[in-house]
């Protein structure tokens, strides 16, 4: 836990394309710790648009960003073309060295990855690109959120409180967190078990894996671009 009286400077990164819960899910808790700042940025102060529509306005640009002690990296379809924007890599590189934690959720993940961030960590992110972690020297786990010393991931979209929570339970303490969760009335009680490969009817599961398919593939065309120029040989991904 850090210190109450060490002011936090908290911000996330906004990408065109990105999953909006992806950043909004999170923003909901890292918005309500105590002694803290929390802002978004992105490459312009152009609106960036979410991958069903909606609008977000960045508060600053990269540039204008100071170091940081918290980087959250959110994902989404949006995140191929930033795997090969040096300039947003770049940026995130350099705010991962001085900053007390970098925090990914979904395909934010692939992201850190690109930018060098995850080899021989333990990492996780959306179970449709699971398989790919292994192509940035990321050690693949299986679960919700996953916590390797100044590095915290959360797997696909809705994962990104719970890690959240865990983030802000490690920065403030357990009872901040559980007071910001209470606040949420964060008590999920899903419709249906099919939430994950593994509870998810086998039918289901099918058709949301072809629906998928062709940006599944382009990703995985991507990480062997970016494990070719990190240097990476790992195994050939299953399908």
């Amino acid at each position: 836990m850090i210190p109450s009286d060490k002011h936090l400077t908290i911000g996330s990164l906004l990408f065109d394309g990105i999953d909006q819960i992806d950043f909004t899910g999170p923003f909901e808790v890292f918005s309500r710790l105590p002694n803290s700042t929390f802002r978004s940025y992105a490459k312009t102060l152009d609106p960036v648009t979410d991958m069903k529509g909606l609008r977000i306005l960045p508060d600053a640009t990269l540039d204008e960003a100071g170091q940081l002690d918290i980087v959250h990296v959110p994902g989404g379809f949006g995140q191929e073309g930033v795997m090969e924007d040096e300039a947003i890599l770049g940026w995130l590189r350099r705010q991962a060295e001085g900053a007390t934690l970098v925090y990914s959720v979904c395909t934010g993940a692939l992201v850190c990855g690109a930018a060098g961030l995850l080899k021989g960590r333990r990492s996780t992110t959306h179970w449709a690109s699971f398989h790919l972690l292994p192509w940035f020297g990321a050690i693949p786990v299986d679960e919700r959120v996953v916590i390797d010393g100044a590095f915290a991931s959360a797997a696909g979209v809705t994962a990104g409180i719970d890690g959240a929570l865990r983030v802000a339970a490690l920065l403030r303490g357990d009872a901040v967190a559980q007071s910001i969760q209470l606040y949420m009335q964060y008590a999920p009680e899903p419709p249906f078990e099919a939430g994950t490969p593994a509870t998810a009817p086998a039918a289901i599961l099918d058709a949301m894996r072809g629906s998928i398919a062709g940006m599944t593939a382009q990703r995985a065309a991507t990480a062997r671009r970016v494990a070719e120029r990190l240097g990476i040989e790992p195994p050939e991904p299953a399908a």
